[in-house]
């Protein structure tokens, strides 16, 4: 028999994409465009849209493009997950006359998020490692986790940039540098799709900016903050990473919602990026269109704006695309959404979904080892007055809510918090010690006193003189406070979390300020979503670690650097504030956004952005300080990093930008590059960082990108403040207008002093 041409993978995707689609009827096609959440919605897992009213078998007659979250609704086995999938996938295939299936998806920001898989740290730990190769591992062995159940897309990564922490996603957000976003973000898309995945960028565009960092309100930011700061991390991952998937954002930009701009999602995306691949709708964001944002006559004029703006597939459920009728636009995203198929093998005649034939392991021990990397090296050591680290001691007290609290560790997308809470009883699945557990291994010596002192949330403090006694008595405290996560004010950060201020919450600044009057040595340990202000504790504590949402491995890293085990290495991904208002702010501030004599309100940081320091000593030198290079030309410079001090460390050196004069206000400083350099004590090592004047490009006054000729400044840095030493750049010759193809990273290699 002779096979059809879409069945055949020896001929090329554009003939068998194009013989399927001469086939399909107007009903199959649309088929392909909406998901099917079977048994969601149920539980407060997403944001609250309108419900579906279908039939699953009537759905499915004609195909299904989708399944949302088979393995990541409620608590399932992964041998349960997956003979469900199975099922599902047997039911759309048998039920469609081209026995075409379903793409299933699930979210992974912090790992796989279903029930015993893998909980790694999130996306602003990561940012904490700048370290681009590790994320990558990490991302890779996620994205192996979901293709041994048959799950085909991933909905990660966030490539928000931070820009108001109140915000309650900020926790998924990797920080408040486009650079450091885009890198990271970028790693961890190769890294999915390495494994045969689809990545998804989240989400596209603006989200992060919201007023007064309130989940889905308005934005308000010009079109060159847009450019400049919003979308080059999207960029990079299309481009470079070559991301499959896009999810539009809830948010709306000066008035035009994500999902019926087509500037956004065509003309830019596609036109301009030239993005291939399928844009997903945010779960009931095209609904939005009517609900909320009021630019929708009906749920048919939305899926009409949506459809015509570039969304190809509804999310996660099927509502306003089963009232599509523009035959065109309907060709158009299906033929997106079968490409994708075929690439992915849907279409292939031995295309079968996995089954489980045994026990299947989401937590193998190459992961968990992974786990642990990542979260230590996303600690960071803000500030230490020599006590840390803690060794010889007979008498610890280790105090606050968190210290024994496994939830300390876990963001609001991993499945503890994400879908566990929601099922009283529900075991977290996985292995997470707690710091007060981590600490009792390491320290066998000590006589350990624990007390909670009181809860994150409530404002009780009958608990404060336990707290005060137990530090009272002993020779140093270690504090554990910060949030426990959850999603639409179920936890203190997370998705619909938003706080009006940085103040910790609850009562937990009154317990740490009891509990420092004691005297006694205290090393206070955050365990956060976001960076909150502790500007009247800082010079009275002895020590202050930042741990964000460090996953199941997360507890015994902050043992380890609290011990010394580990040096510590995290830098801030987000500037840490001084006061509790003031906000938003990041460093990306022009000289006016800092402090001033013609305002009464200082924002200076307490903790500026890329500040993180070690039980080691570093210095760098470099080669020559000054080079004259035209402005479409690279230039390459070293830098000489020594470890000086005692113990083997890693410096994260940091370039940053200074533009002193141009035709519209530049930050004071960027980062434009940067690398981890691991150093035994005494070594030495030469960095070599290729500088291409493409990286100081910026949105001109007529809206293109340009270089522009004259001096700018590359900061050898510590941080975004800590300048080691600086090199001035002449740019010589005519400004250039550069495009897509612009160098969007800069170069780096490191060799053995």
């Amino acid at each position: 028999m002779t096979m059809e041409p879409w069945r055949d993978p020896s001929r090329p995707v554009d003939e068998r994409v194009a013989d399927l689609m001469r086939r399909m009827t107007l009903a199959e096609k649309i088929a392909q465009l909406y998901s099917a959440w079977v048994g969601g919605g149920n539980d407060p897992v997403a944001p609250e849209g309108q419900r579906p009213e279908w039939d699953w078998h009537q759905l499915i007659e004609d195909g299904l493009g989708q399944l949302t979250r088979v393995f990541g609704t409620a608590p399932v086995t992964p041998e349960e997950g997956v003979l469900r999938l199975a099922g599902m996938q047997e039911a759309v295939v048998k039920a469609n006359r081209f026995g075409i299936p379903a793409i299933a998806h699930e979210e992974c920001l912090s790992g796989f998020t279903t029930l015993s898989a893998t909980i790694f740290p999130t996306p602003l730990a990561w940012g904490a490692t700048f370290d681009p190769d590790l994320v990558r591992d990490m991302a890779a062995l996620i994205g192996r986790s979901l293709k041994t159940v048959g799950v085909q897309q991933g909905l990660a990564p966030l490539l928000d940039v931070t820009r108001d922490p109140r915000w309650g996603r900020t926790e998924e957000t990797i920080g408040e540098d486009p650079y450091l976003v885009a890198t990271i973000g970028t790693a961890y898309v190769q890294g999915l799709q390495s494994a045969g995945v689809v990545a998804t960028l989240k989400h596209f565009a603006g989200y992060s900016g919201s007023r007064a960092g309130r989940n889905f309100a308005p934005v308000s930011m010009g079109r060159r903050e847009f450019m400049d700061v919003v979308l080059p991390p999207f960029e990079m991952a299309v481009r470079d990473g070559r991301a499959r998937s896009v999810m539009h954002s809830y948010s709306e930009v000066d008035g035009v919602p994500a999902a019926s701009d087509t500037w956004l999602l065509t003309d830019l995306l596609r036109g301009e990026w030239g993005f291939t691949g399928t844009v997903v709708a945010d779960y009931f964001g095209i609904t939005f269109l009517q609900t909320w944002h009021g630019v929708a006559a009906d749920i048919a004029d939305a899926a009409r704006i949506a459809l015509g703006a570039g969304v190809d597939v509804e999310l996660p459920n099927a509502l306003a695309y089963l009232t599509l009728t523009d035959r065109e636009l309907v060709d158009r995203a299906c033929e997106r959404v079968l490409r994708q198929k075929c690439e992915l093998g849907l279409l292939d005649p031995d295309w079968a979904p996995p089954t489980a034939d045994g026990d299947i392991d989401l937590d193998p021990p190459e992961a968990r080892e992974l786990a642990r990397r990542v979260a230590e090296e996303s600690v960071v050591l803000l500030a230490n007055d020599g006590t840390l680290p803690l060794r010889d001691l007979k008498r610890l007290a280790v105090v606050g809510p968190l210290a024994d609290d496994p939830n300390a560790m876990f963001g609001c997308y991993t499945f503890p918090r994400h879908v566990g809470l929601h099922h009283p009883g529900t075991p977290i699945g996985v292995d997470a010690p707690t710091v007060l557990q981590a600490l009792r291994q390491r320290l066998p010596g000590a006589d350990i006193v624990h007390s909670r002192g009181c809860d994150v949330r409530e404002l009780a403090t009958s608990g404060f003189a336990d707290a005060v006694a137990a530090a009272s008595r002993a020779e140093a405290c270690v504090m554990v406070l910060g949030d426990v996560a959850g999603l639409f004010q179920a936890g203190t950060s997370g998705e619909g979390s938003d706080v009006a201020d940085l103040e910790l919450p609850g009562v937990q600044s009154a317990l740490l300020d009891a509990v420092l009057s004691t005297g006694t040595p205290l090393i206070l340990v955050l365990m956060s979503g976001r960076p909150y202000a502790l500007g009247r504790f800082a010079d009275r504590t002895a020590g202050i670690i930042q741990a964000f949402f460090p996953g199941q491995a997360g507890g015994a890293a902050v043992a380890s650097v609290l011990t010394g085990d580990v040096c510590p290495s995290g830098r801030l991904p987000v500037s840490l504030p001084h006061d509790p208002g003031g906000q938003p702010w990041t460093y990306l501030m022009p000289k006016l956004g800092y402090a001033t004599d013609v305002s009464s309100v200082d924002p200076t940081p307490l903790f500026p952005f890329g500040h993180g320091l070690s039980y080691t000593s570093f210095d760098c030198k470099i080669d020559k300080d000054h080079y004259d290079v035209g402005t479409g030309d690279s230039l390459a410079f070293r830098v000489e990093v020594r470890n000086v001090g005692p113990v083997a460390g890693a410096e994260v050196v940091q370039i940053y930008l200074r533009d002193p004069v141009a035709s519209v206000t530049r930050p004071l400083v960027r980062l434009i590059g940067y690398a981890r350099v691991e150093l035994e004590p005494g070594q030495t090592r030469r960095v070599e960082f290729e500088f291409h004047p493409d990286l100081a490009c910026f949105t001109g006054r007529d809206g293109r990108r340009v270089v522009e000729p004259g001096l700018v400044e590359l900061r050898v840095s510590a941080s975004s403040q800590a300048v080691h030493r600086v090199i001035t750049v002449n740019l010589v010759g005519d400004g250039r207008v550069v495009g897509h193809e612009r160098r969007l990273t800069m170069g780096v290699s490191i060799a053995d002093g």
